[in-house]
């Protein structure tokens, strides 16, 4: 006598396993939408780091790179590529810090501000194509959740 399985009866197993660990189901959650983002940003033009950087740089003001690093959590080494990359197009300009000649101020240039517009300007459209399985509402609470988890540490 033949046996189908579950998952050939249509039963998904992956769904219980979110349901039962929400670890698991947070990094595939956001996997998928790091993925959404990467192409989202290579139709753009702009790198999803450059976008973080440009959008930093435009509300805070010049900062270093080791902020930038630590506040938008890109590690150091990737943030020198990142702004390597925005400088060689002339959306930022470094200059050494007058305070700490060790470092350096990055600064957004008018081009930058430019650019970032254009990029802001697609933002909504693919937040609701990327999760429009989800209400305006579990959007908020998602949101909310996410601050609370990432403002203590993770």
């Amino acid at each position: 006598m033949a046996t189908t399985s579950k998952a050939a009866r249509g039963e998904a197993y992956f769904p219980r396993l979110a349901a039962e660990r929400l670890d698991i189901a947070l990094c595939r959650a956001s996997a998928a939408v790091s993925r959404a983002a990467d192409a989202h940003a290579a139709e753009e033009g702009l790198g999803v780091g450059q976008h973080l950087v440009l959008r930093m740089l435009d509300a805070v003001g010049p900062s270093s790179q080791q902020t930038l690093s630590e506040e938008l959590r890109i590690d150091r080494s990737v943030m020198v590529g990142i702004c390597d990359d925005l400088e060689r197009e002339e959306y930022v300009s470094r200059e050494r810090n007058p305070r700490d000649r060790r470092s350096y101020a990055v600064t957004i240039t008018d081009a930058g501000r430019r650019r970032l517009a254009a990029a802001q300007a697609g933002i909504p459209g693919f937040l609701d194509d990327t999760f429009h399985a989800l209400t305006e509402e579990e959007r908020g609470q998602l949101s909310g959740i996410l601050v609370k988890l990432l403002s203590r540490g993770l």
